[in-house]
């Protein structure tokens, strides 16, 4: 992988999402108004919380999260052992 999709992409898209999550600015009528007012949340529209926006990115492969990005386990076929990390984790979703 090369260019946009190198782990260390990955992570400061990562981080400015994180960052853009937090935002809040004043409205107009002087309603204090932060990601959740104004995102798309399907699974609960009426009063969502930060966690229930919905999140289009590559990012969300790894449900937005540092940790699941890092992750790297043991994979065995046959006799033979290896790793799968990040990088396989996208191709088997893509």
């Amino acid at each position: 992988f090369s260019g946009v999709l190198r782990e260390e992409v990955l992570e400061a898209l990562l981080d400015l999402q994180e960052r853009l999550a937090r935002i809040k600015a004043w409205a107009p009528d002087g309603k204090l108004v932060a990601l959740n007012d104004v995102c798309y949340a399907p699974l609960n529209p009426g009063s969502p919380a930060l966690g229930d926006c919905c999140v289009n990115s590559v990012t969300q492969y790894f449900q937005n999260n540092r940790s699941h990005l890092g992750m790297v386990a043991t994979q065995t076929v046959g006799t033979q052992t290896g790793t799968a990390d990040w990088h396989d984790h996208l191709i088997y979703c893509v």
